[in-house]
């Protein structure tokens, strides 16, 4: 497709689905798939960025993964605090802002302020954003915006989708343009339901850790595409 013609999505969301299956494909431990799909993130993150989309929202742990072995769990765990404390040099690098989304009662103390600390370093970059949801689930954060609209004294009238927007997790971040899911399911298991509403969907064969540049190119392409209609 001609450069030209290309129209490019605001923000585009990922579940990261496939890490396991494809350790196992490879006959590698499962934490092998886990490791391999977070480099494939910020490969992709990179790619997100130089191609003009703002911001990148990736599906890193819901909710329900708790319910995962008490092994692979902390495992994960692990992970996603060696990517906070480690990474904040590759994010300044490429002009990177990282958020984190998600409910932050169940972390360890240790998780939570290496997230805050990665926050506040990153906050001034304006090449790209990237929201790591972690412990997220897309009910419970409409569930905690209704919360919070009681708890701010608003009548029943006034409860109204722009208040609810405005009391999503970071509500700055825009609704979603293009959610994108590997490994060849078609569902969206409870990810960004409120900003997904009119979002682009689209299904990819492959496990997130095959993911490359390459398929950040295709699915602008795709996207490119679509006629959005948002109802009309």
């Amino acid at each position: 497709m001609d450069d030209q013609a290309l129209r490019i999505p605001t923000h585009i969301a990922f579940i990261l689905d496939g890490n396991r299956r494809w350790a196992k494909a490879k006959g590698l431990p499962v934490f092998k798939g886990h490791r391999k799909g977070y480099d494939a993130v910020k490969e992709v993150a990179v790619a997100c960025t130089k191609a003009g989309a703002k911001y990148m929202s990736v599906y890193a742990f819901s909710t329900e993964n708790w319910k995962r072995s008490g092994e692979e769990v902390n495992y994960l765990m692990d992970l996603f605090l060696f990517m906070t404390m480690k990474d904040v040099g590759f994010a300044l690098k490429h002009g990177i802002r990282l958020r984190f989304m998600g409910r932050r009662d169940h972390i360890s103390q240790k998780l939570k302020k290496a997230i805050e600390n990665a926050e506040k370093a990153t906050a001034d970059q304006t090449a790209g954003t990237l929201a790591i949801c972690i412990d997220y689930g897309g009910q419970q954060e409409i569930a905690d915006a209704a919360r919070k609209c009681v708890e701010d004294g608003l009548e029943p009238d006034e409860v109204t989708p722009d208040a609810i927007a405005a009391r999503l997790y970071d509500p700055d971040i825009p609704p979603i343009d293009m959610l994108v899911r590997t490994s060849g399911e078609q569902r969206i298991s409870n990810f960004m339901l409120w900003r997904a509403a009119y979002a682009e969907l689209m299904f990819i064969d492959k496990y997130w850790p095959e993911m490359t540049k390459s398929d950040v190119t295709a699915i602008i392409e795709e996207y490119s595409r679509r006629s959005r209609r948002f109802g009309g």
